[in-house]
């Protein structure tokens, strides 16, 4: 626990050795002031510059000192005794939704445990009428849900029309899937979204029929649901929303956010939301795109530049397949099991032609935008490499940090050219605890299965990667993906994939240094050296005095971002 945490007093030691922002130790400066100060012995600071720690002062919102409490000679308004409590770099959100994840609390939670309450079918349909009777509805009003999981409910397939109108044939209802990529509608919804037995597939999305028929069946793929998504009224209050996802974040001890796939409207809402009230810790939007950027006509690139109210843009982020729980990620060998009305030889299948990936790259590489690209199967990843060599000069590697988003299936060859490319895959490593089992019984089987997010091969190759937990598909829990990550063990208790566990100290370096690389802002952010912002999480355990095991029984106890504490826990 942390003592003396509201605590103020000011406290004078003796001989102050500053380290200056490279970490090197500068003369002694007498009479320093700081705002706050953390003692104690669980001090990691992740930095390759600082000796030993126990003691860090802040100003304002920057790092002053860096060391040994015994050579600081200056004040703290307020010292904060960590006791057993361990200080981190603040986390760093690698890849998530932050405005999605706001809005999912007005939405019905129809994901099963341990996230929300649908075991099986009837359950899900009773959790919905539970919250349209909590709603004073409108006439037509929509009712969404988010997360269903078809591979947890007892009957292993989606809710369709003939179960969704059982709760409204007035109300058009969508209930989005877990992954994100699916979404499941009754039959007023394809109503109003004009879909029948004539309308066709769209380009890189699929209309799930009836057996024997060209009737709907509600399920809908890809940019079959996005399209429906469109069409559902924003919030009441959007800027209220923003900030309540703001701050549950920060609950989780993050201290930089990440916008993962922003429309141009929603950067427009994320920066006015920030200018009404600014966002207590930093977050970053990466603006959707797809080949309507491509051409003479094309949108105009997304303007980059820096914090603005804790709100920036920081690039572009496209999808080249769909998800692997929910099958439709681009694979080289067929699933183990196709999904429903599937051949035995389906792959999935790409969102985008390769010569729209190719021109996409080249055309943001070529202009300095920092992309984010969603690949989760391999085939996928194959058309992410082929883009990113066509598009940069290999025999001279610009800085460009080209991210590959969830890389879930990525080869050891495809590995190999992505480090000789200086790409960043971002692996969401969670995936072995949420849908191992699924992914091992009837995604991939059991080889692929256990090479899934290949952390362990990345680090043997020399590859800086990040973690991530893609809030919302599931809760920005950054302590059970560290968990997830060194252990992998799948919901049954098994263990998926030994040799791709590592330490938990490579697993923290994920989320604080490396993902702070990955947005171009390791020279402020991903370690506690002197200069640097002051962004802290404070753990109730040292996490690198336990055994990976035991990570779960860690908790966030503060979280402080820019210098100010944003989350505390009660008592």
């Amino acid at each position: 626990m942390i003592g003396l945490t509201n605590i103020r007093l000011a406290i004078f030691l003796p001989l102050l050795v500053l380290g200056g922002c490279d970490g090197s130790r500068l003369d002694a400066v007498e009479g320093q002031q700081a705002d706050i100060a953390f003692y104690g012995d669980n001090i990691i600071t992740l930095s390759d510059q600082s000796g030993p720690t126990n003691f860090v002062a802040v100003k304002d919102d920057t790092i002053i000192f860096v060391g040994q409490r015994d050579d600081w000679d200056g004040q703290a308004t307020e010292v904060v005794n960590l006791e057993d409590s361990a200080l981190l770099p603040g986390f760093i959100d690698a890849h998530g939704h932050i405005a999605f994840h706001g809005r999912v609390s007005a939405m019905a939670n129809v994901s099963s445990p341990p996230v929300g309450p649908a075991e099986n079918m009837p359950g899900l349909v009773a959790e919905l009428k539970r919250h349209m009777a909590s709603k004073s509805l409108e006439v037509g009003e929509w009712v969404v849900g988010m997360g269903y999981d078809d591979s947890l409910l007892a009957e292993k397939r989606h809710p369709t029309i003939s179960d969704l109108d059982k709760v409204s044939t007035s109300h058009p209802i969508m209930l989005i899937h877990v992954s994100g990529h699916l979404a499941a509608v009754n039959s007023k919804a394809l109503e109003i979204a004009g879909i029948d037995h004539n309308t066709p597939n769209p380009p890189g999305g699929v209309i799930r029929r009836m057996a024997d028929s060209q009737k709907p069946n509600g399920v809908l793929e890809e940019m079959a649901g996005f399209s429906i998504q469109a069409l559902i009224t924003s919030s009441a209050d959007p800027v209220k929303q923003l900030h309540d996802g703001v701050l549950d974040y920060a609950s989780y001890g993050i201290t930089t956010a990440q916008e993962g796939a922003a429309s141009e409207d929603a950067i427009k809402q994320l920066r006015s939301a920030s200018k009404v009230k600014p966002f207590p810790i930093d977050v970053v939007a990466y603006q959707r795109v797809d080949q309507s950027y491509l051409g003479d006509d094309s949108p105009a690139l997304p303007i980059l530049g820096d914090y603005e109210n804790g709100f920036r843009v920081g690039g572009v982020k496209m999808v080249l397949d769909g998800s692997p729980q929910g099958k439709t990620a681009y694979l080289t060998e067929p699933y183990k099991v196709p999904p429903e009305g599937a051949d035995h030889d389906y792959r999935g299948y790409p969102i985008m032609p390769p010569e729209s990936i190719d021109g996409l790259f080249a055309k943001f590489i070529g202009a300095g935008v920092p992309i984010l690209a969603h690949a989760n199967g391999d085939a996928a990843a194959d058309l992410f490499v082929n883009a990113l060599q066509n598009g940069i000069d290999k025999d001279n590697v610009p800085d460009h940090r080209t991210v590959m988003i969830h890389a879930q299936t990525v080869r050891e060859d495809q590995l190999d050219l992505m480090a000789k490319m200086k790409a960043i895959p971002s692996f969401f490593s969670a995936h072995t605890f949420y849908w191992g089992d699924w992914h091992r019984d009837s995604v991939f089987g059991i080889e692929r299965a256990s090479r899934i997010s290949p952390t362990a091969s990345s680090s043997e190759k020399g590859i800086i990667f990040t973690v991530h937990n893609d809030a919302p598909i599931v809760p920005p829990d950054m302590i059970r993906l560290l968990w997830a990550t060194t252990n992998r063990i799948t919901r049954s208790g098994q263990v998926l994939g030994e040799e791709q566990k590592i330490s938990t100290l490579d697993a923290i370096k994920a989320i604080t240094i490396n993902a702070a690389y990955q947005y171009f802002e390791e020279d402020i952010k991903g370690t506690i050296d002197v200069g640097k912002q002051a962004d802290f999480v404070i753990l109730s355990k040292n996490p690198l005095a336990i055994h990976t095991t035991e990570l779960l029984d860690v908790t966030v106890e503060r979280t402080i971002a820019r210098g100010e504490t944003i989350f505390e826990i009660d008592g």
